[in-house]
């Protein structure tokens, strides 16, 4: 059984203070990595700092809000000062303005798109220099979502910066690779803060926080757990048992994991001198339009109480 160590390797985490974040985080530091905790808050950063430090890791806190390409420096900058070096980049940090389209306004949008978005593009973009001074390759982690996947109703801003994050995955991936730098995005599921807005996920959020376990068939059908749950793929993609994997979407959750397809053309059709709107009307519904792609996220399919 192959055996993870990232002893001696430097890694960033950004909203790293608490839910998802931090168990990336404490992952990365159980493993041996040397991490830095971003946060808004700092109390909730130097929190974090001191359960991953009780807990025998190591690491600092550096508290910005992502977005800029000044935060990104200050991160990397940290990383570098503390520790001397930054192997691993895991983009987590991000916020929620749920609204429907008509009801979404500029600030909601911009918001989500600056965090989520631009926070990654501004830190990955830092990390990658840094990573191609150092000359000994590393890895990006980027953080996606399946409603980047598949749409989600009233996320709007959400659901398109997490696409973005899987398209510039596979973007990096390309660019990066003769640096040895490794580029993939997770997909994860689990109990946080956003999904306990799912109403169906609700009431077993909340029996979680009572102590009590997620039912077998949640965790298997739907892949949906703890944040500690989708950890794990952190350390193993940051590791050296993952070099030959980038370009990926790769969820998480639960008992699951699972490889997400790239888009992709699934049925084709031609015509001689090219297609005008009534010979599109005429073949569409019998050829390409035969089968028709479904959106949103699939309806949890949940144990019978």
């Amino acid at each position: 059984m192959a055996t993870i160590d990232l002893t001696g390797k430097v890694a960033v985490v950004t909203g790293s203070g608490r839910g998802l974040g931090l168990a990336y985080a404490h992952a990365l530091a159980a493993h041996g990595a040397r991490v830095v905790v971003n946060d808004i808050d700092a109390a909730v950063a130097g929190a974090a700092v001191k359960s991953i430090e009780e807990s025998g890791g190591t690491a600092v806190a550096e508290v910005v809000p992502v977005g800029t390409s000044e935060a990104a420096d200050r991160l990397v900058g940290r990383a570098v000062e503390e520790f001397g070096r930054l192997d691993v980049l895991v983009t987590n940090a991000g916020i929620l303005r749920d609204r429907v389209l008509w009801k979404m306004t500029d600030d909601d949008f911009d918001a989500v798109i600056t965090t989520h978005l631009k926070g990654t593009f501004t830190c990955a973009r830092a990390a990658a220099v840094r990573m191609r001074e150092q000359g000994e390759g590393g890895s990006l982690i980027l953080v996606g979502s399946p409603a980047g996947q598949r749409g989600n109703f009233g996320q709007t801003n959400y659901a398109a910066a997490k696409a973005g994050i899987a398209a510039m995955a596979r973007t990096w991936s390309m660019e990066l690779g003769r640096a040895g730098i490794t580029v993939n995005a997770i997909v994860p599921v689990a109990a946080t803060a956003m999904t306990e807005t799912i109403p169906a996920f609700a009431l077993y959020i909340e029996a979680l926080r009572g102590g009590e376990p997620v039912p077998d068939a949640l965790r298997k059908g739907e892949g949906f757990g703890t944040p500690e749950d989708c950890a794990a793929l952190v350390p193993f993609l940051a590791s050296e048992a993952a070099r030959g994997i980038t370009g990926q979407a790769i969820g998480i959750g639960g008992d699951k994991v699972a490889l997400w397809s790239h888009p992709q053309e699934i049925r084709t059709a031609y015509a001689d001198g090219g297609w005008t709107p009534d010979t599109l009307a005429d073949a569409f519904p019998a050829s390409v339009g035969a089968e028709l792609q479904s959106v949103g996220i699939p309806a949890p399919k949940l144990p019978e109480a």
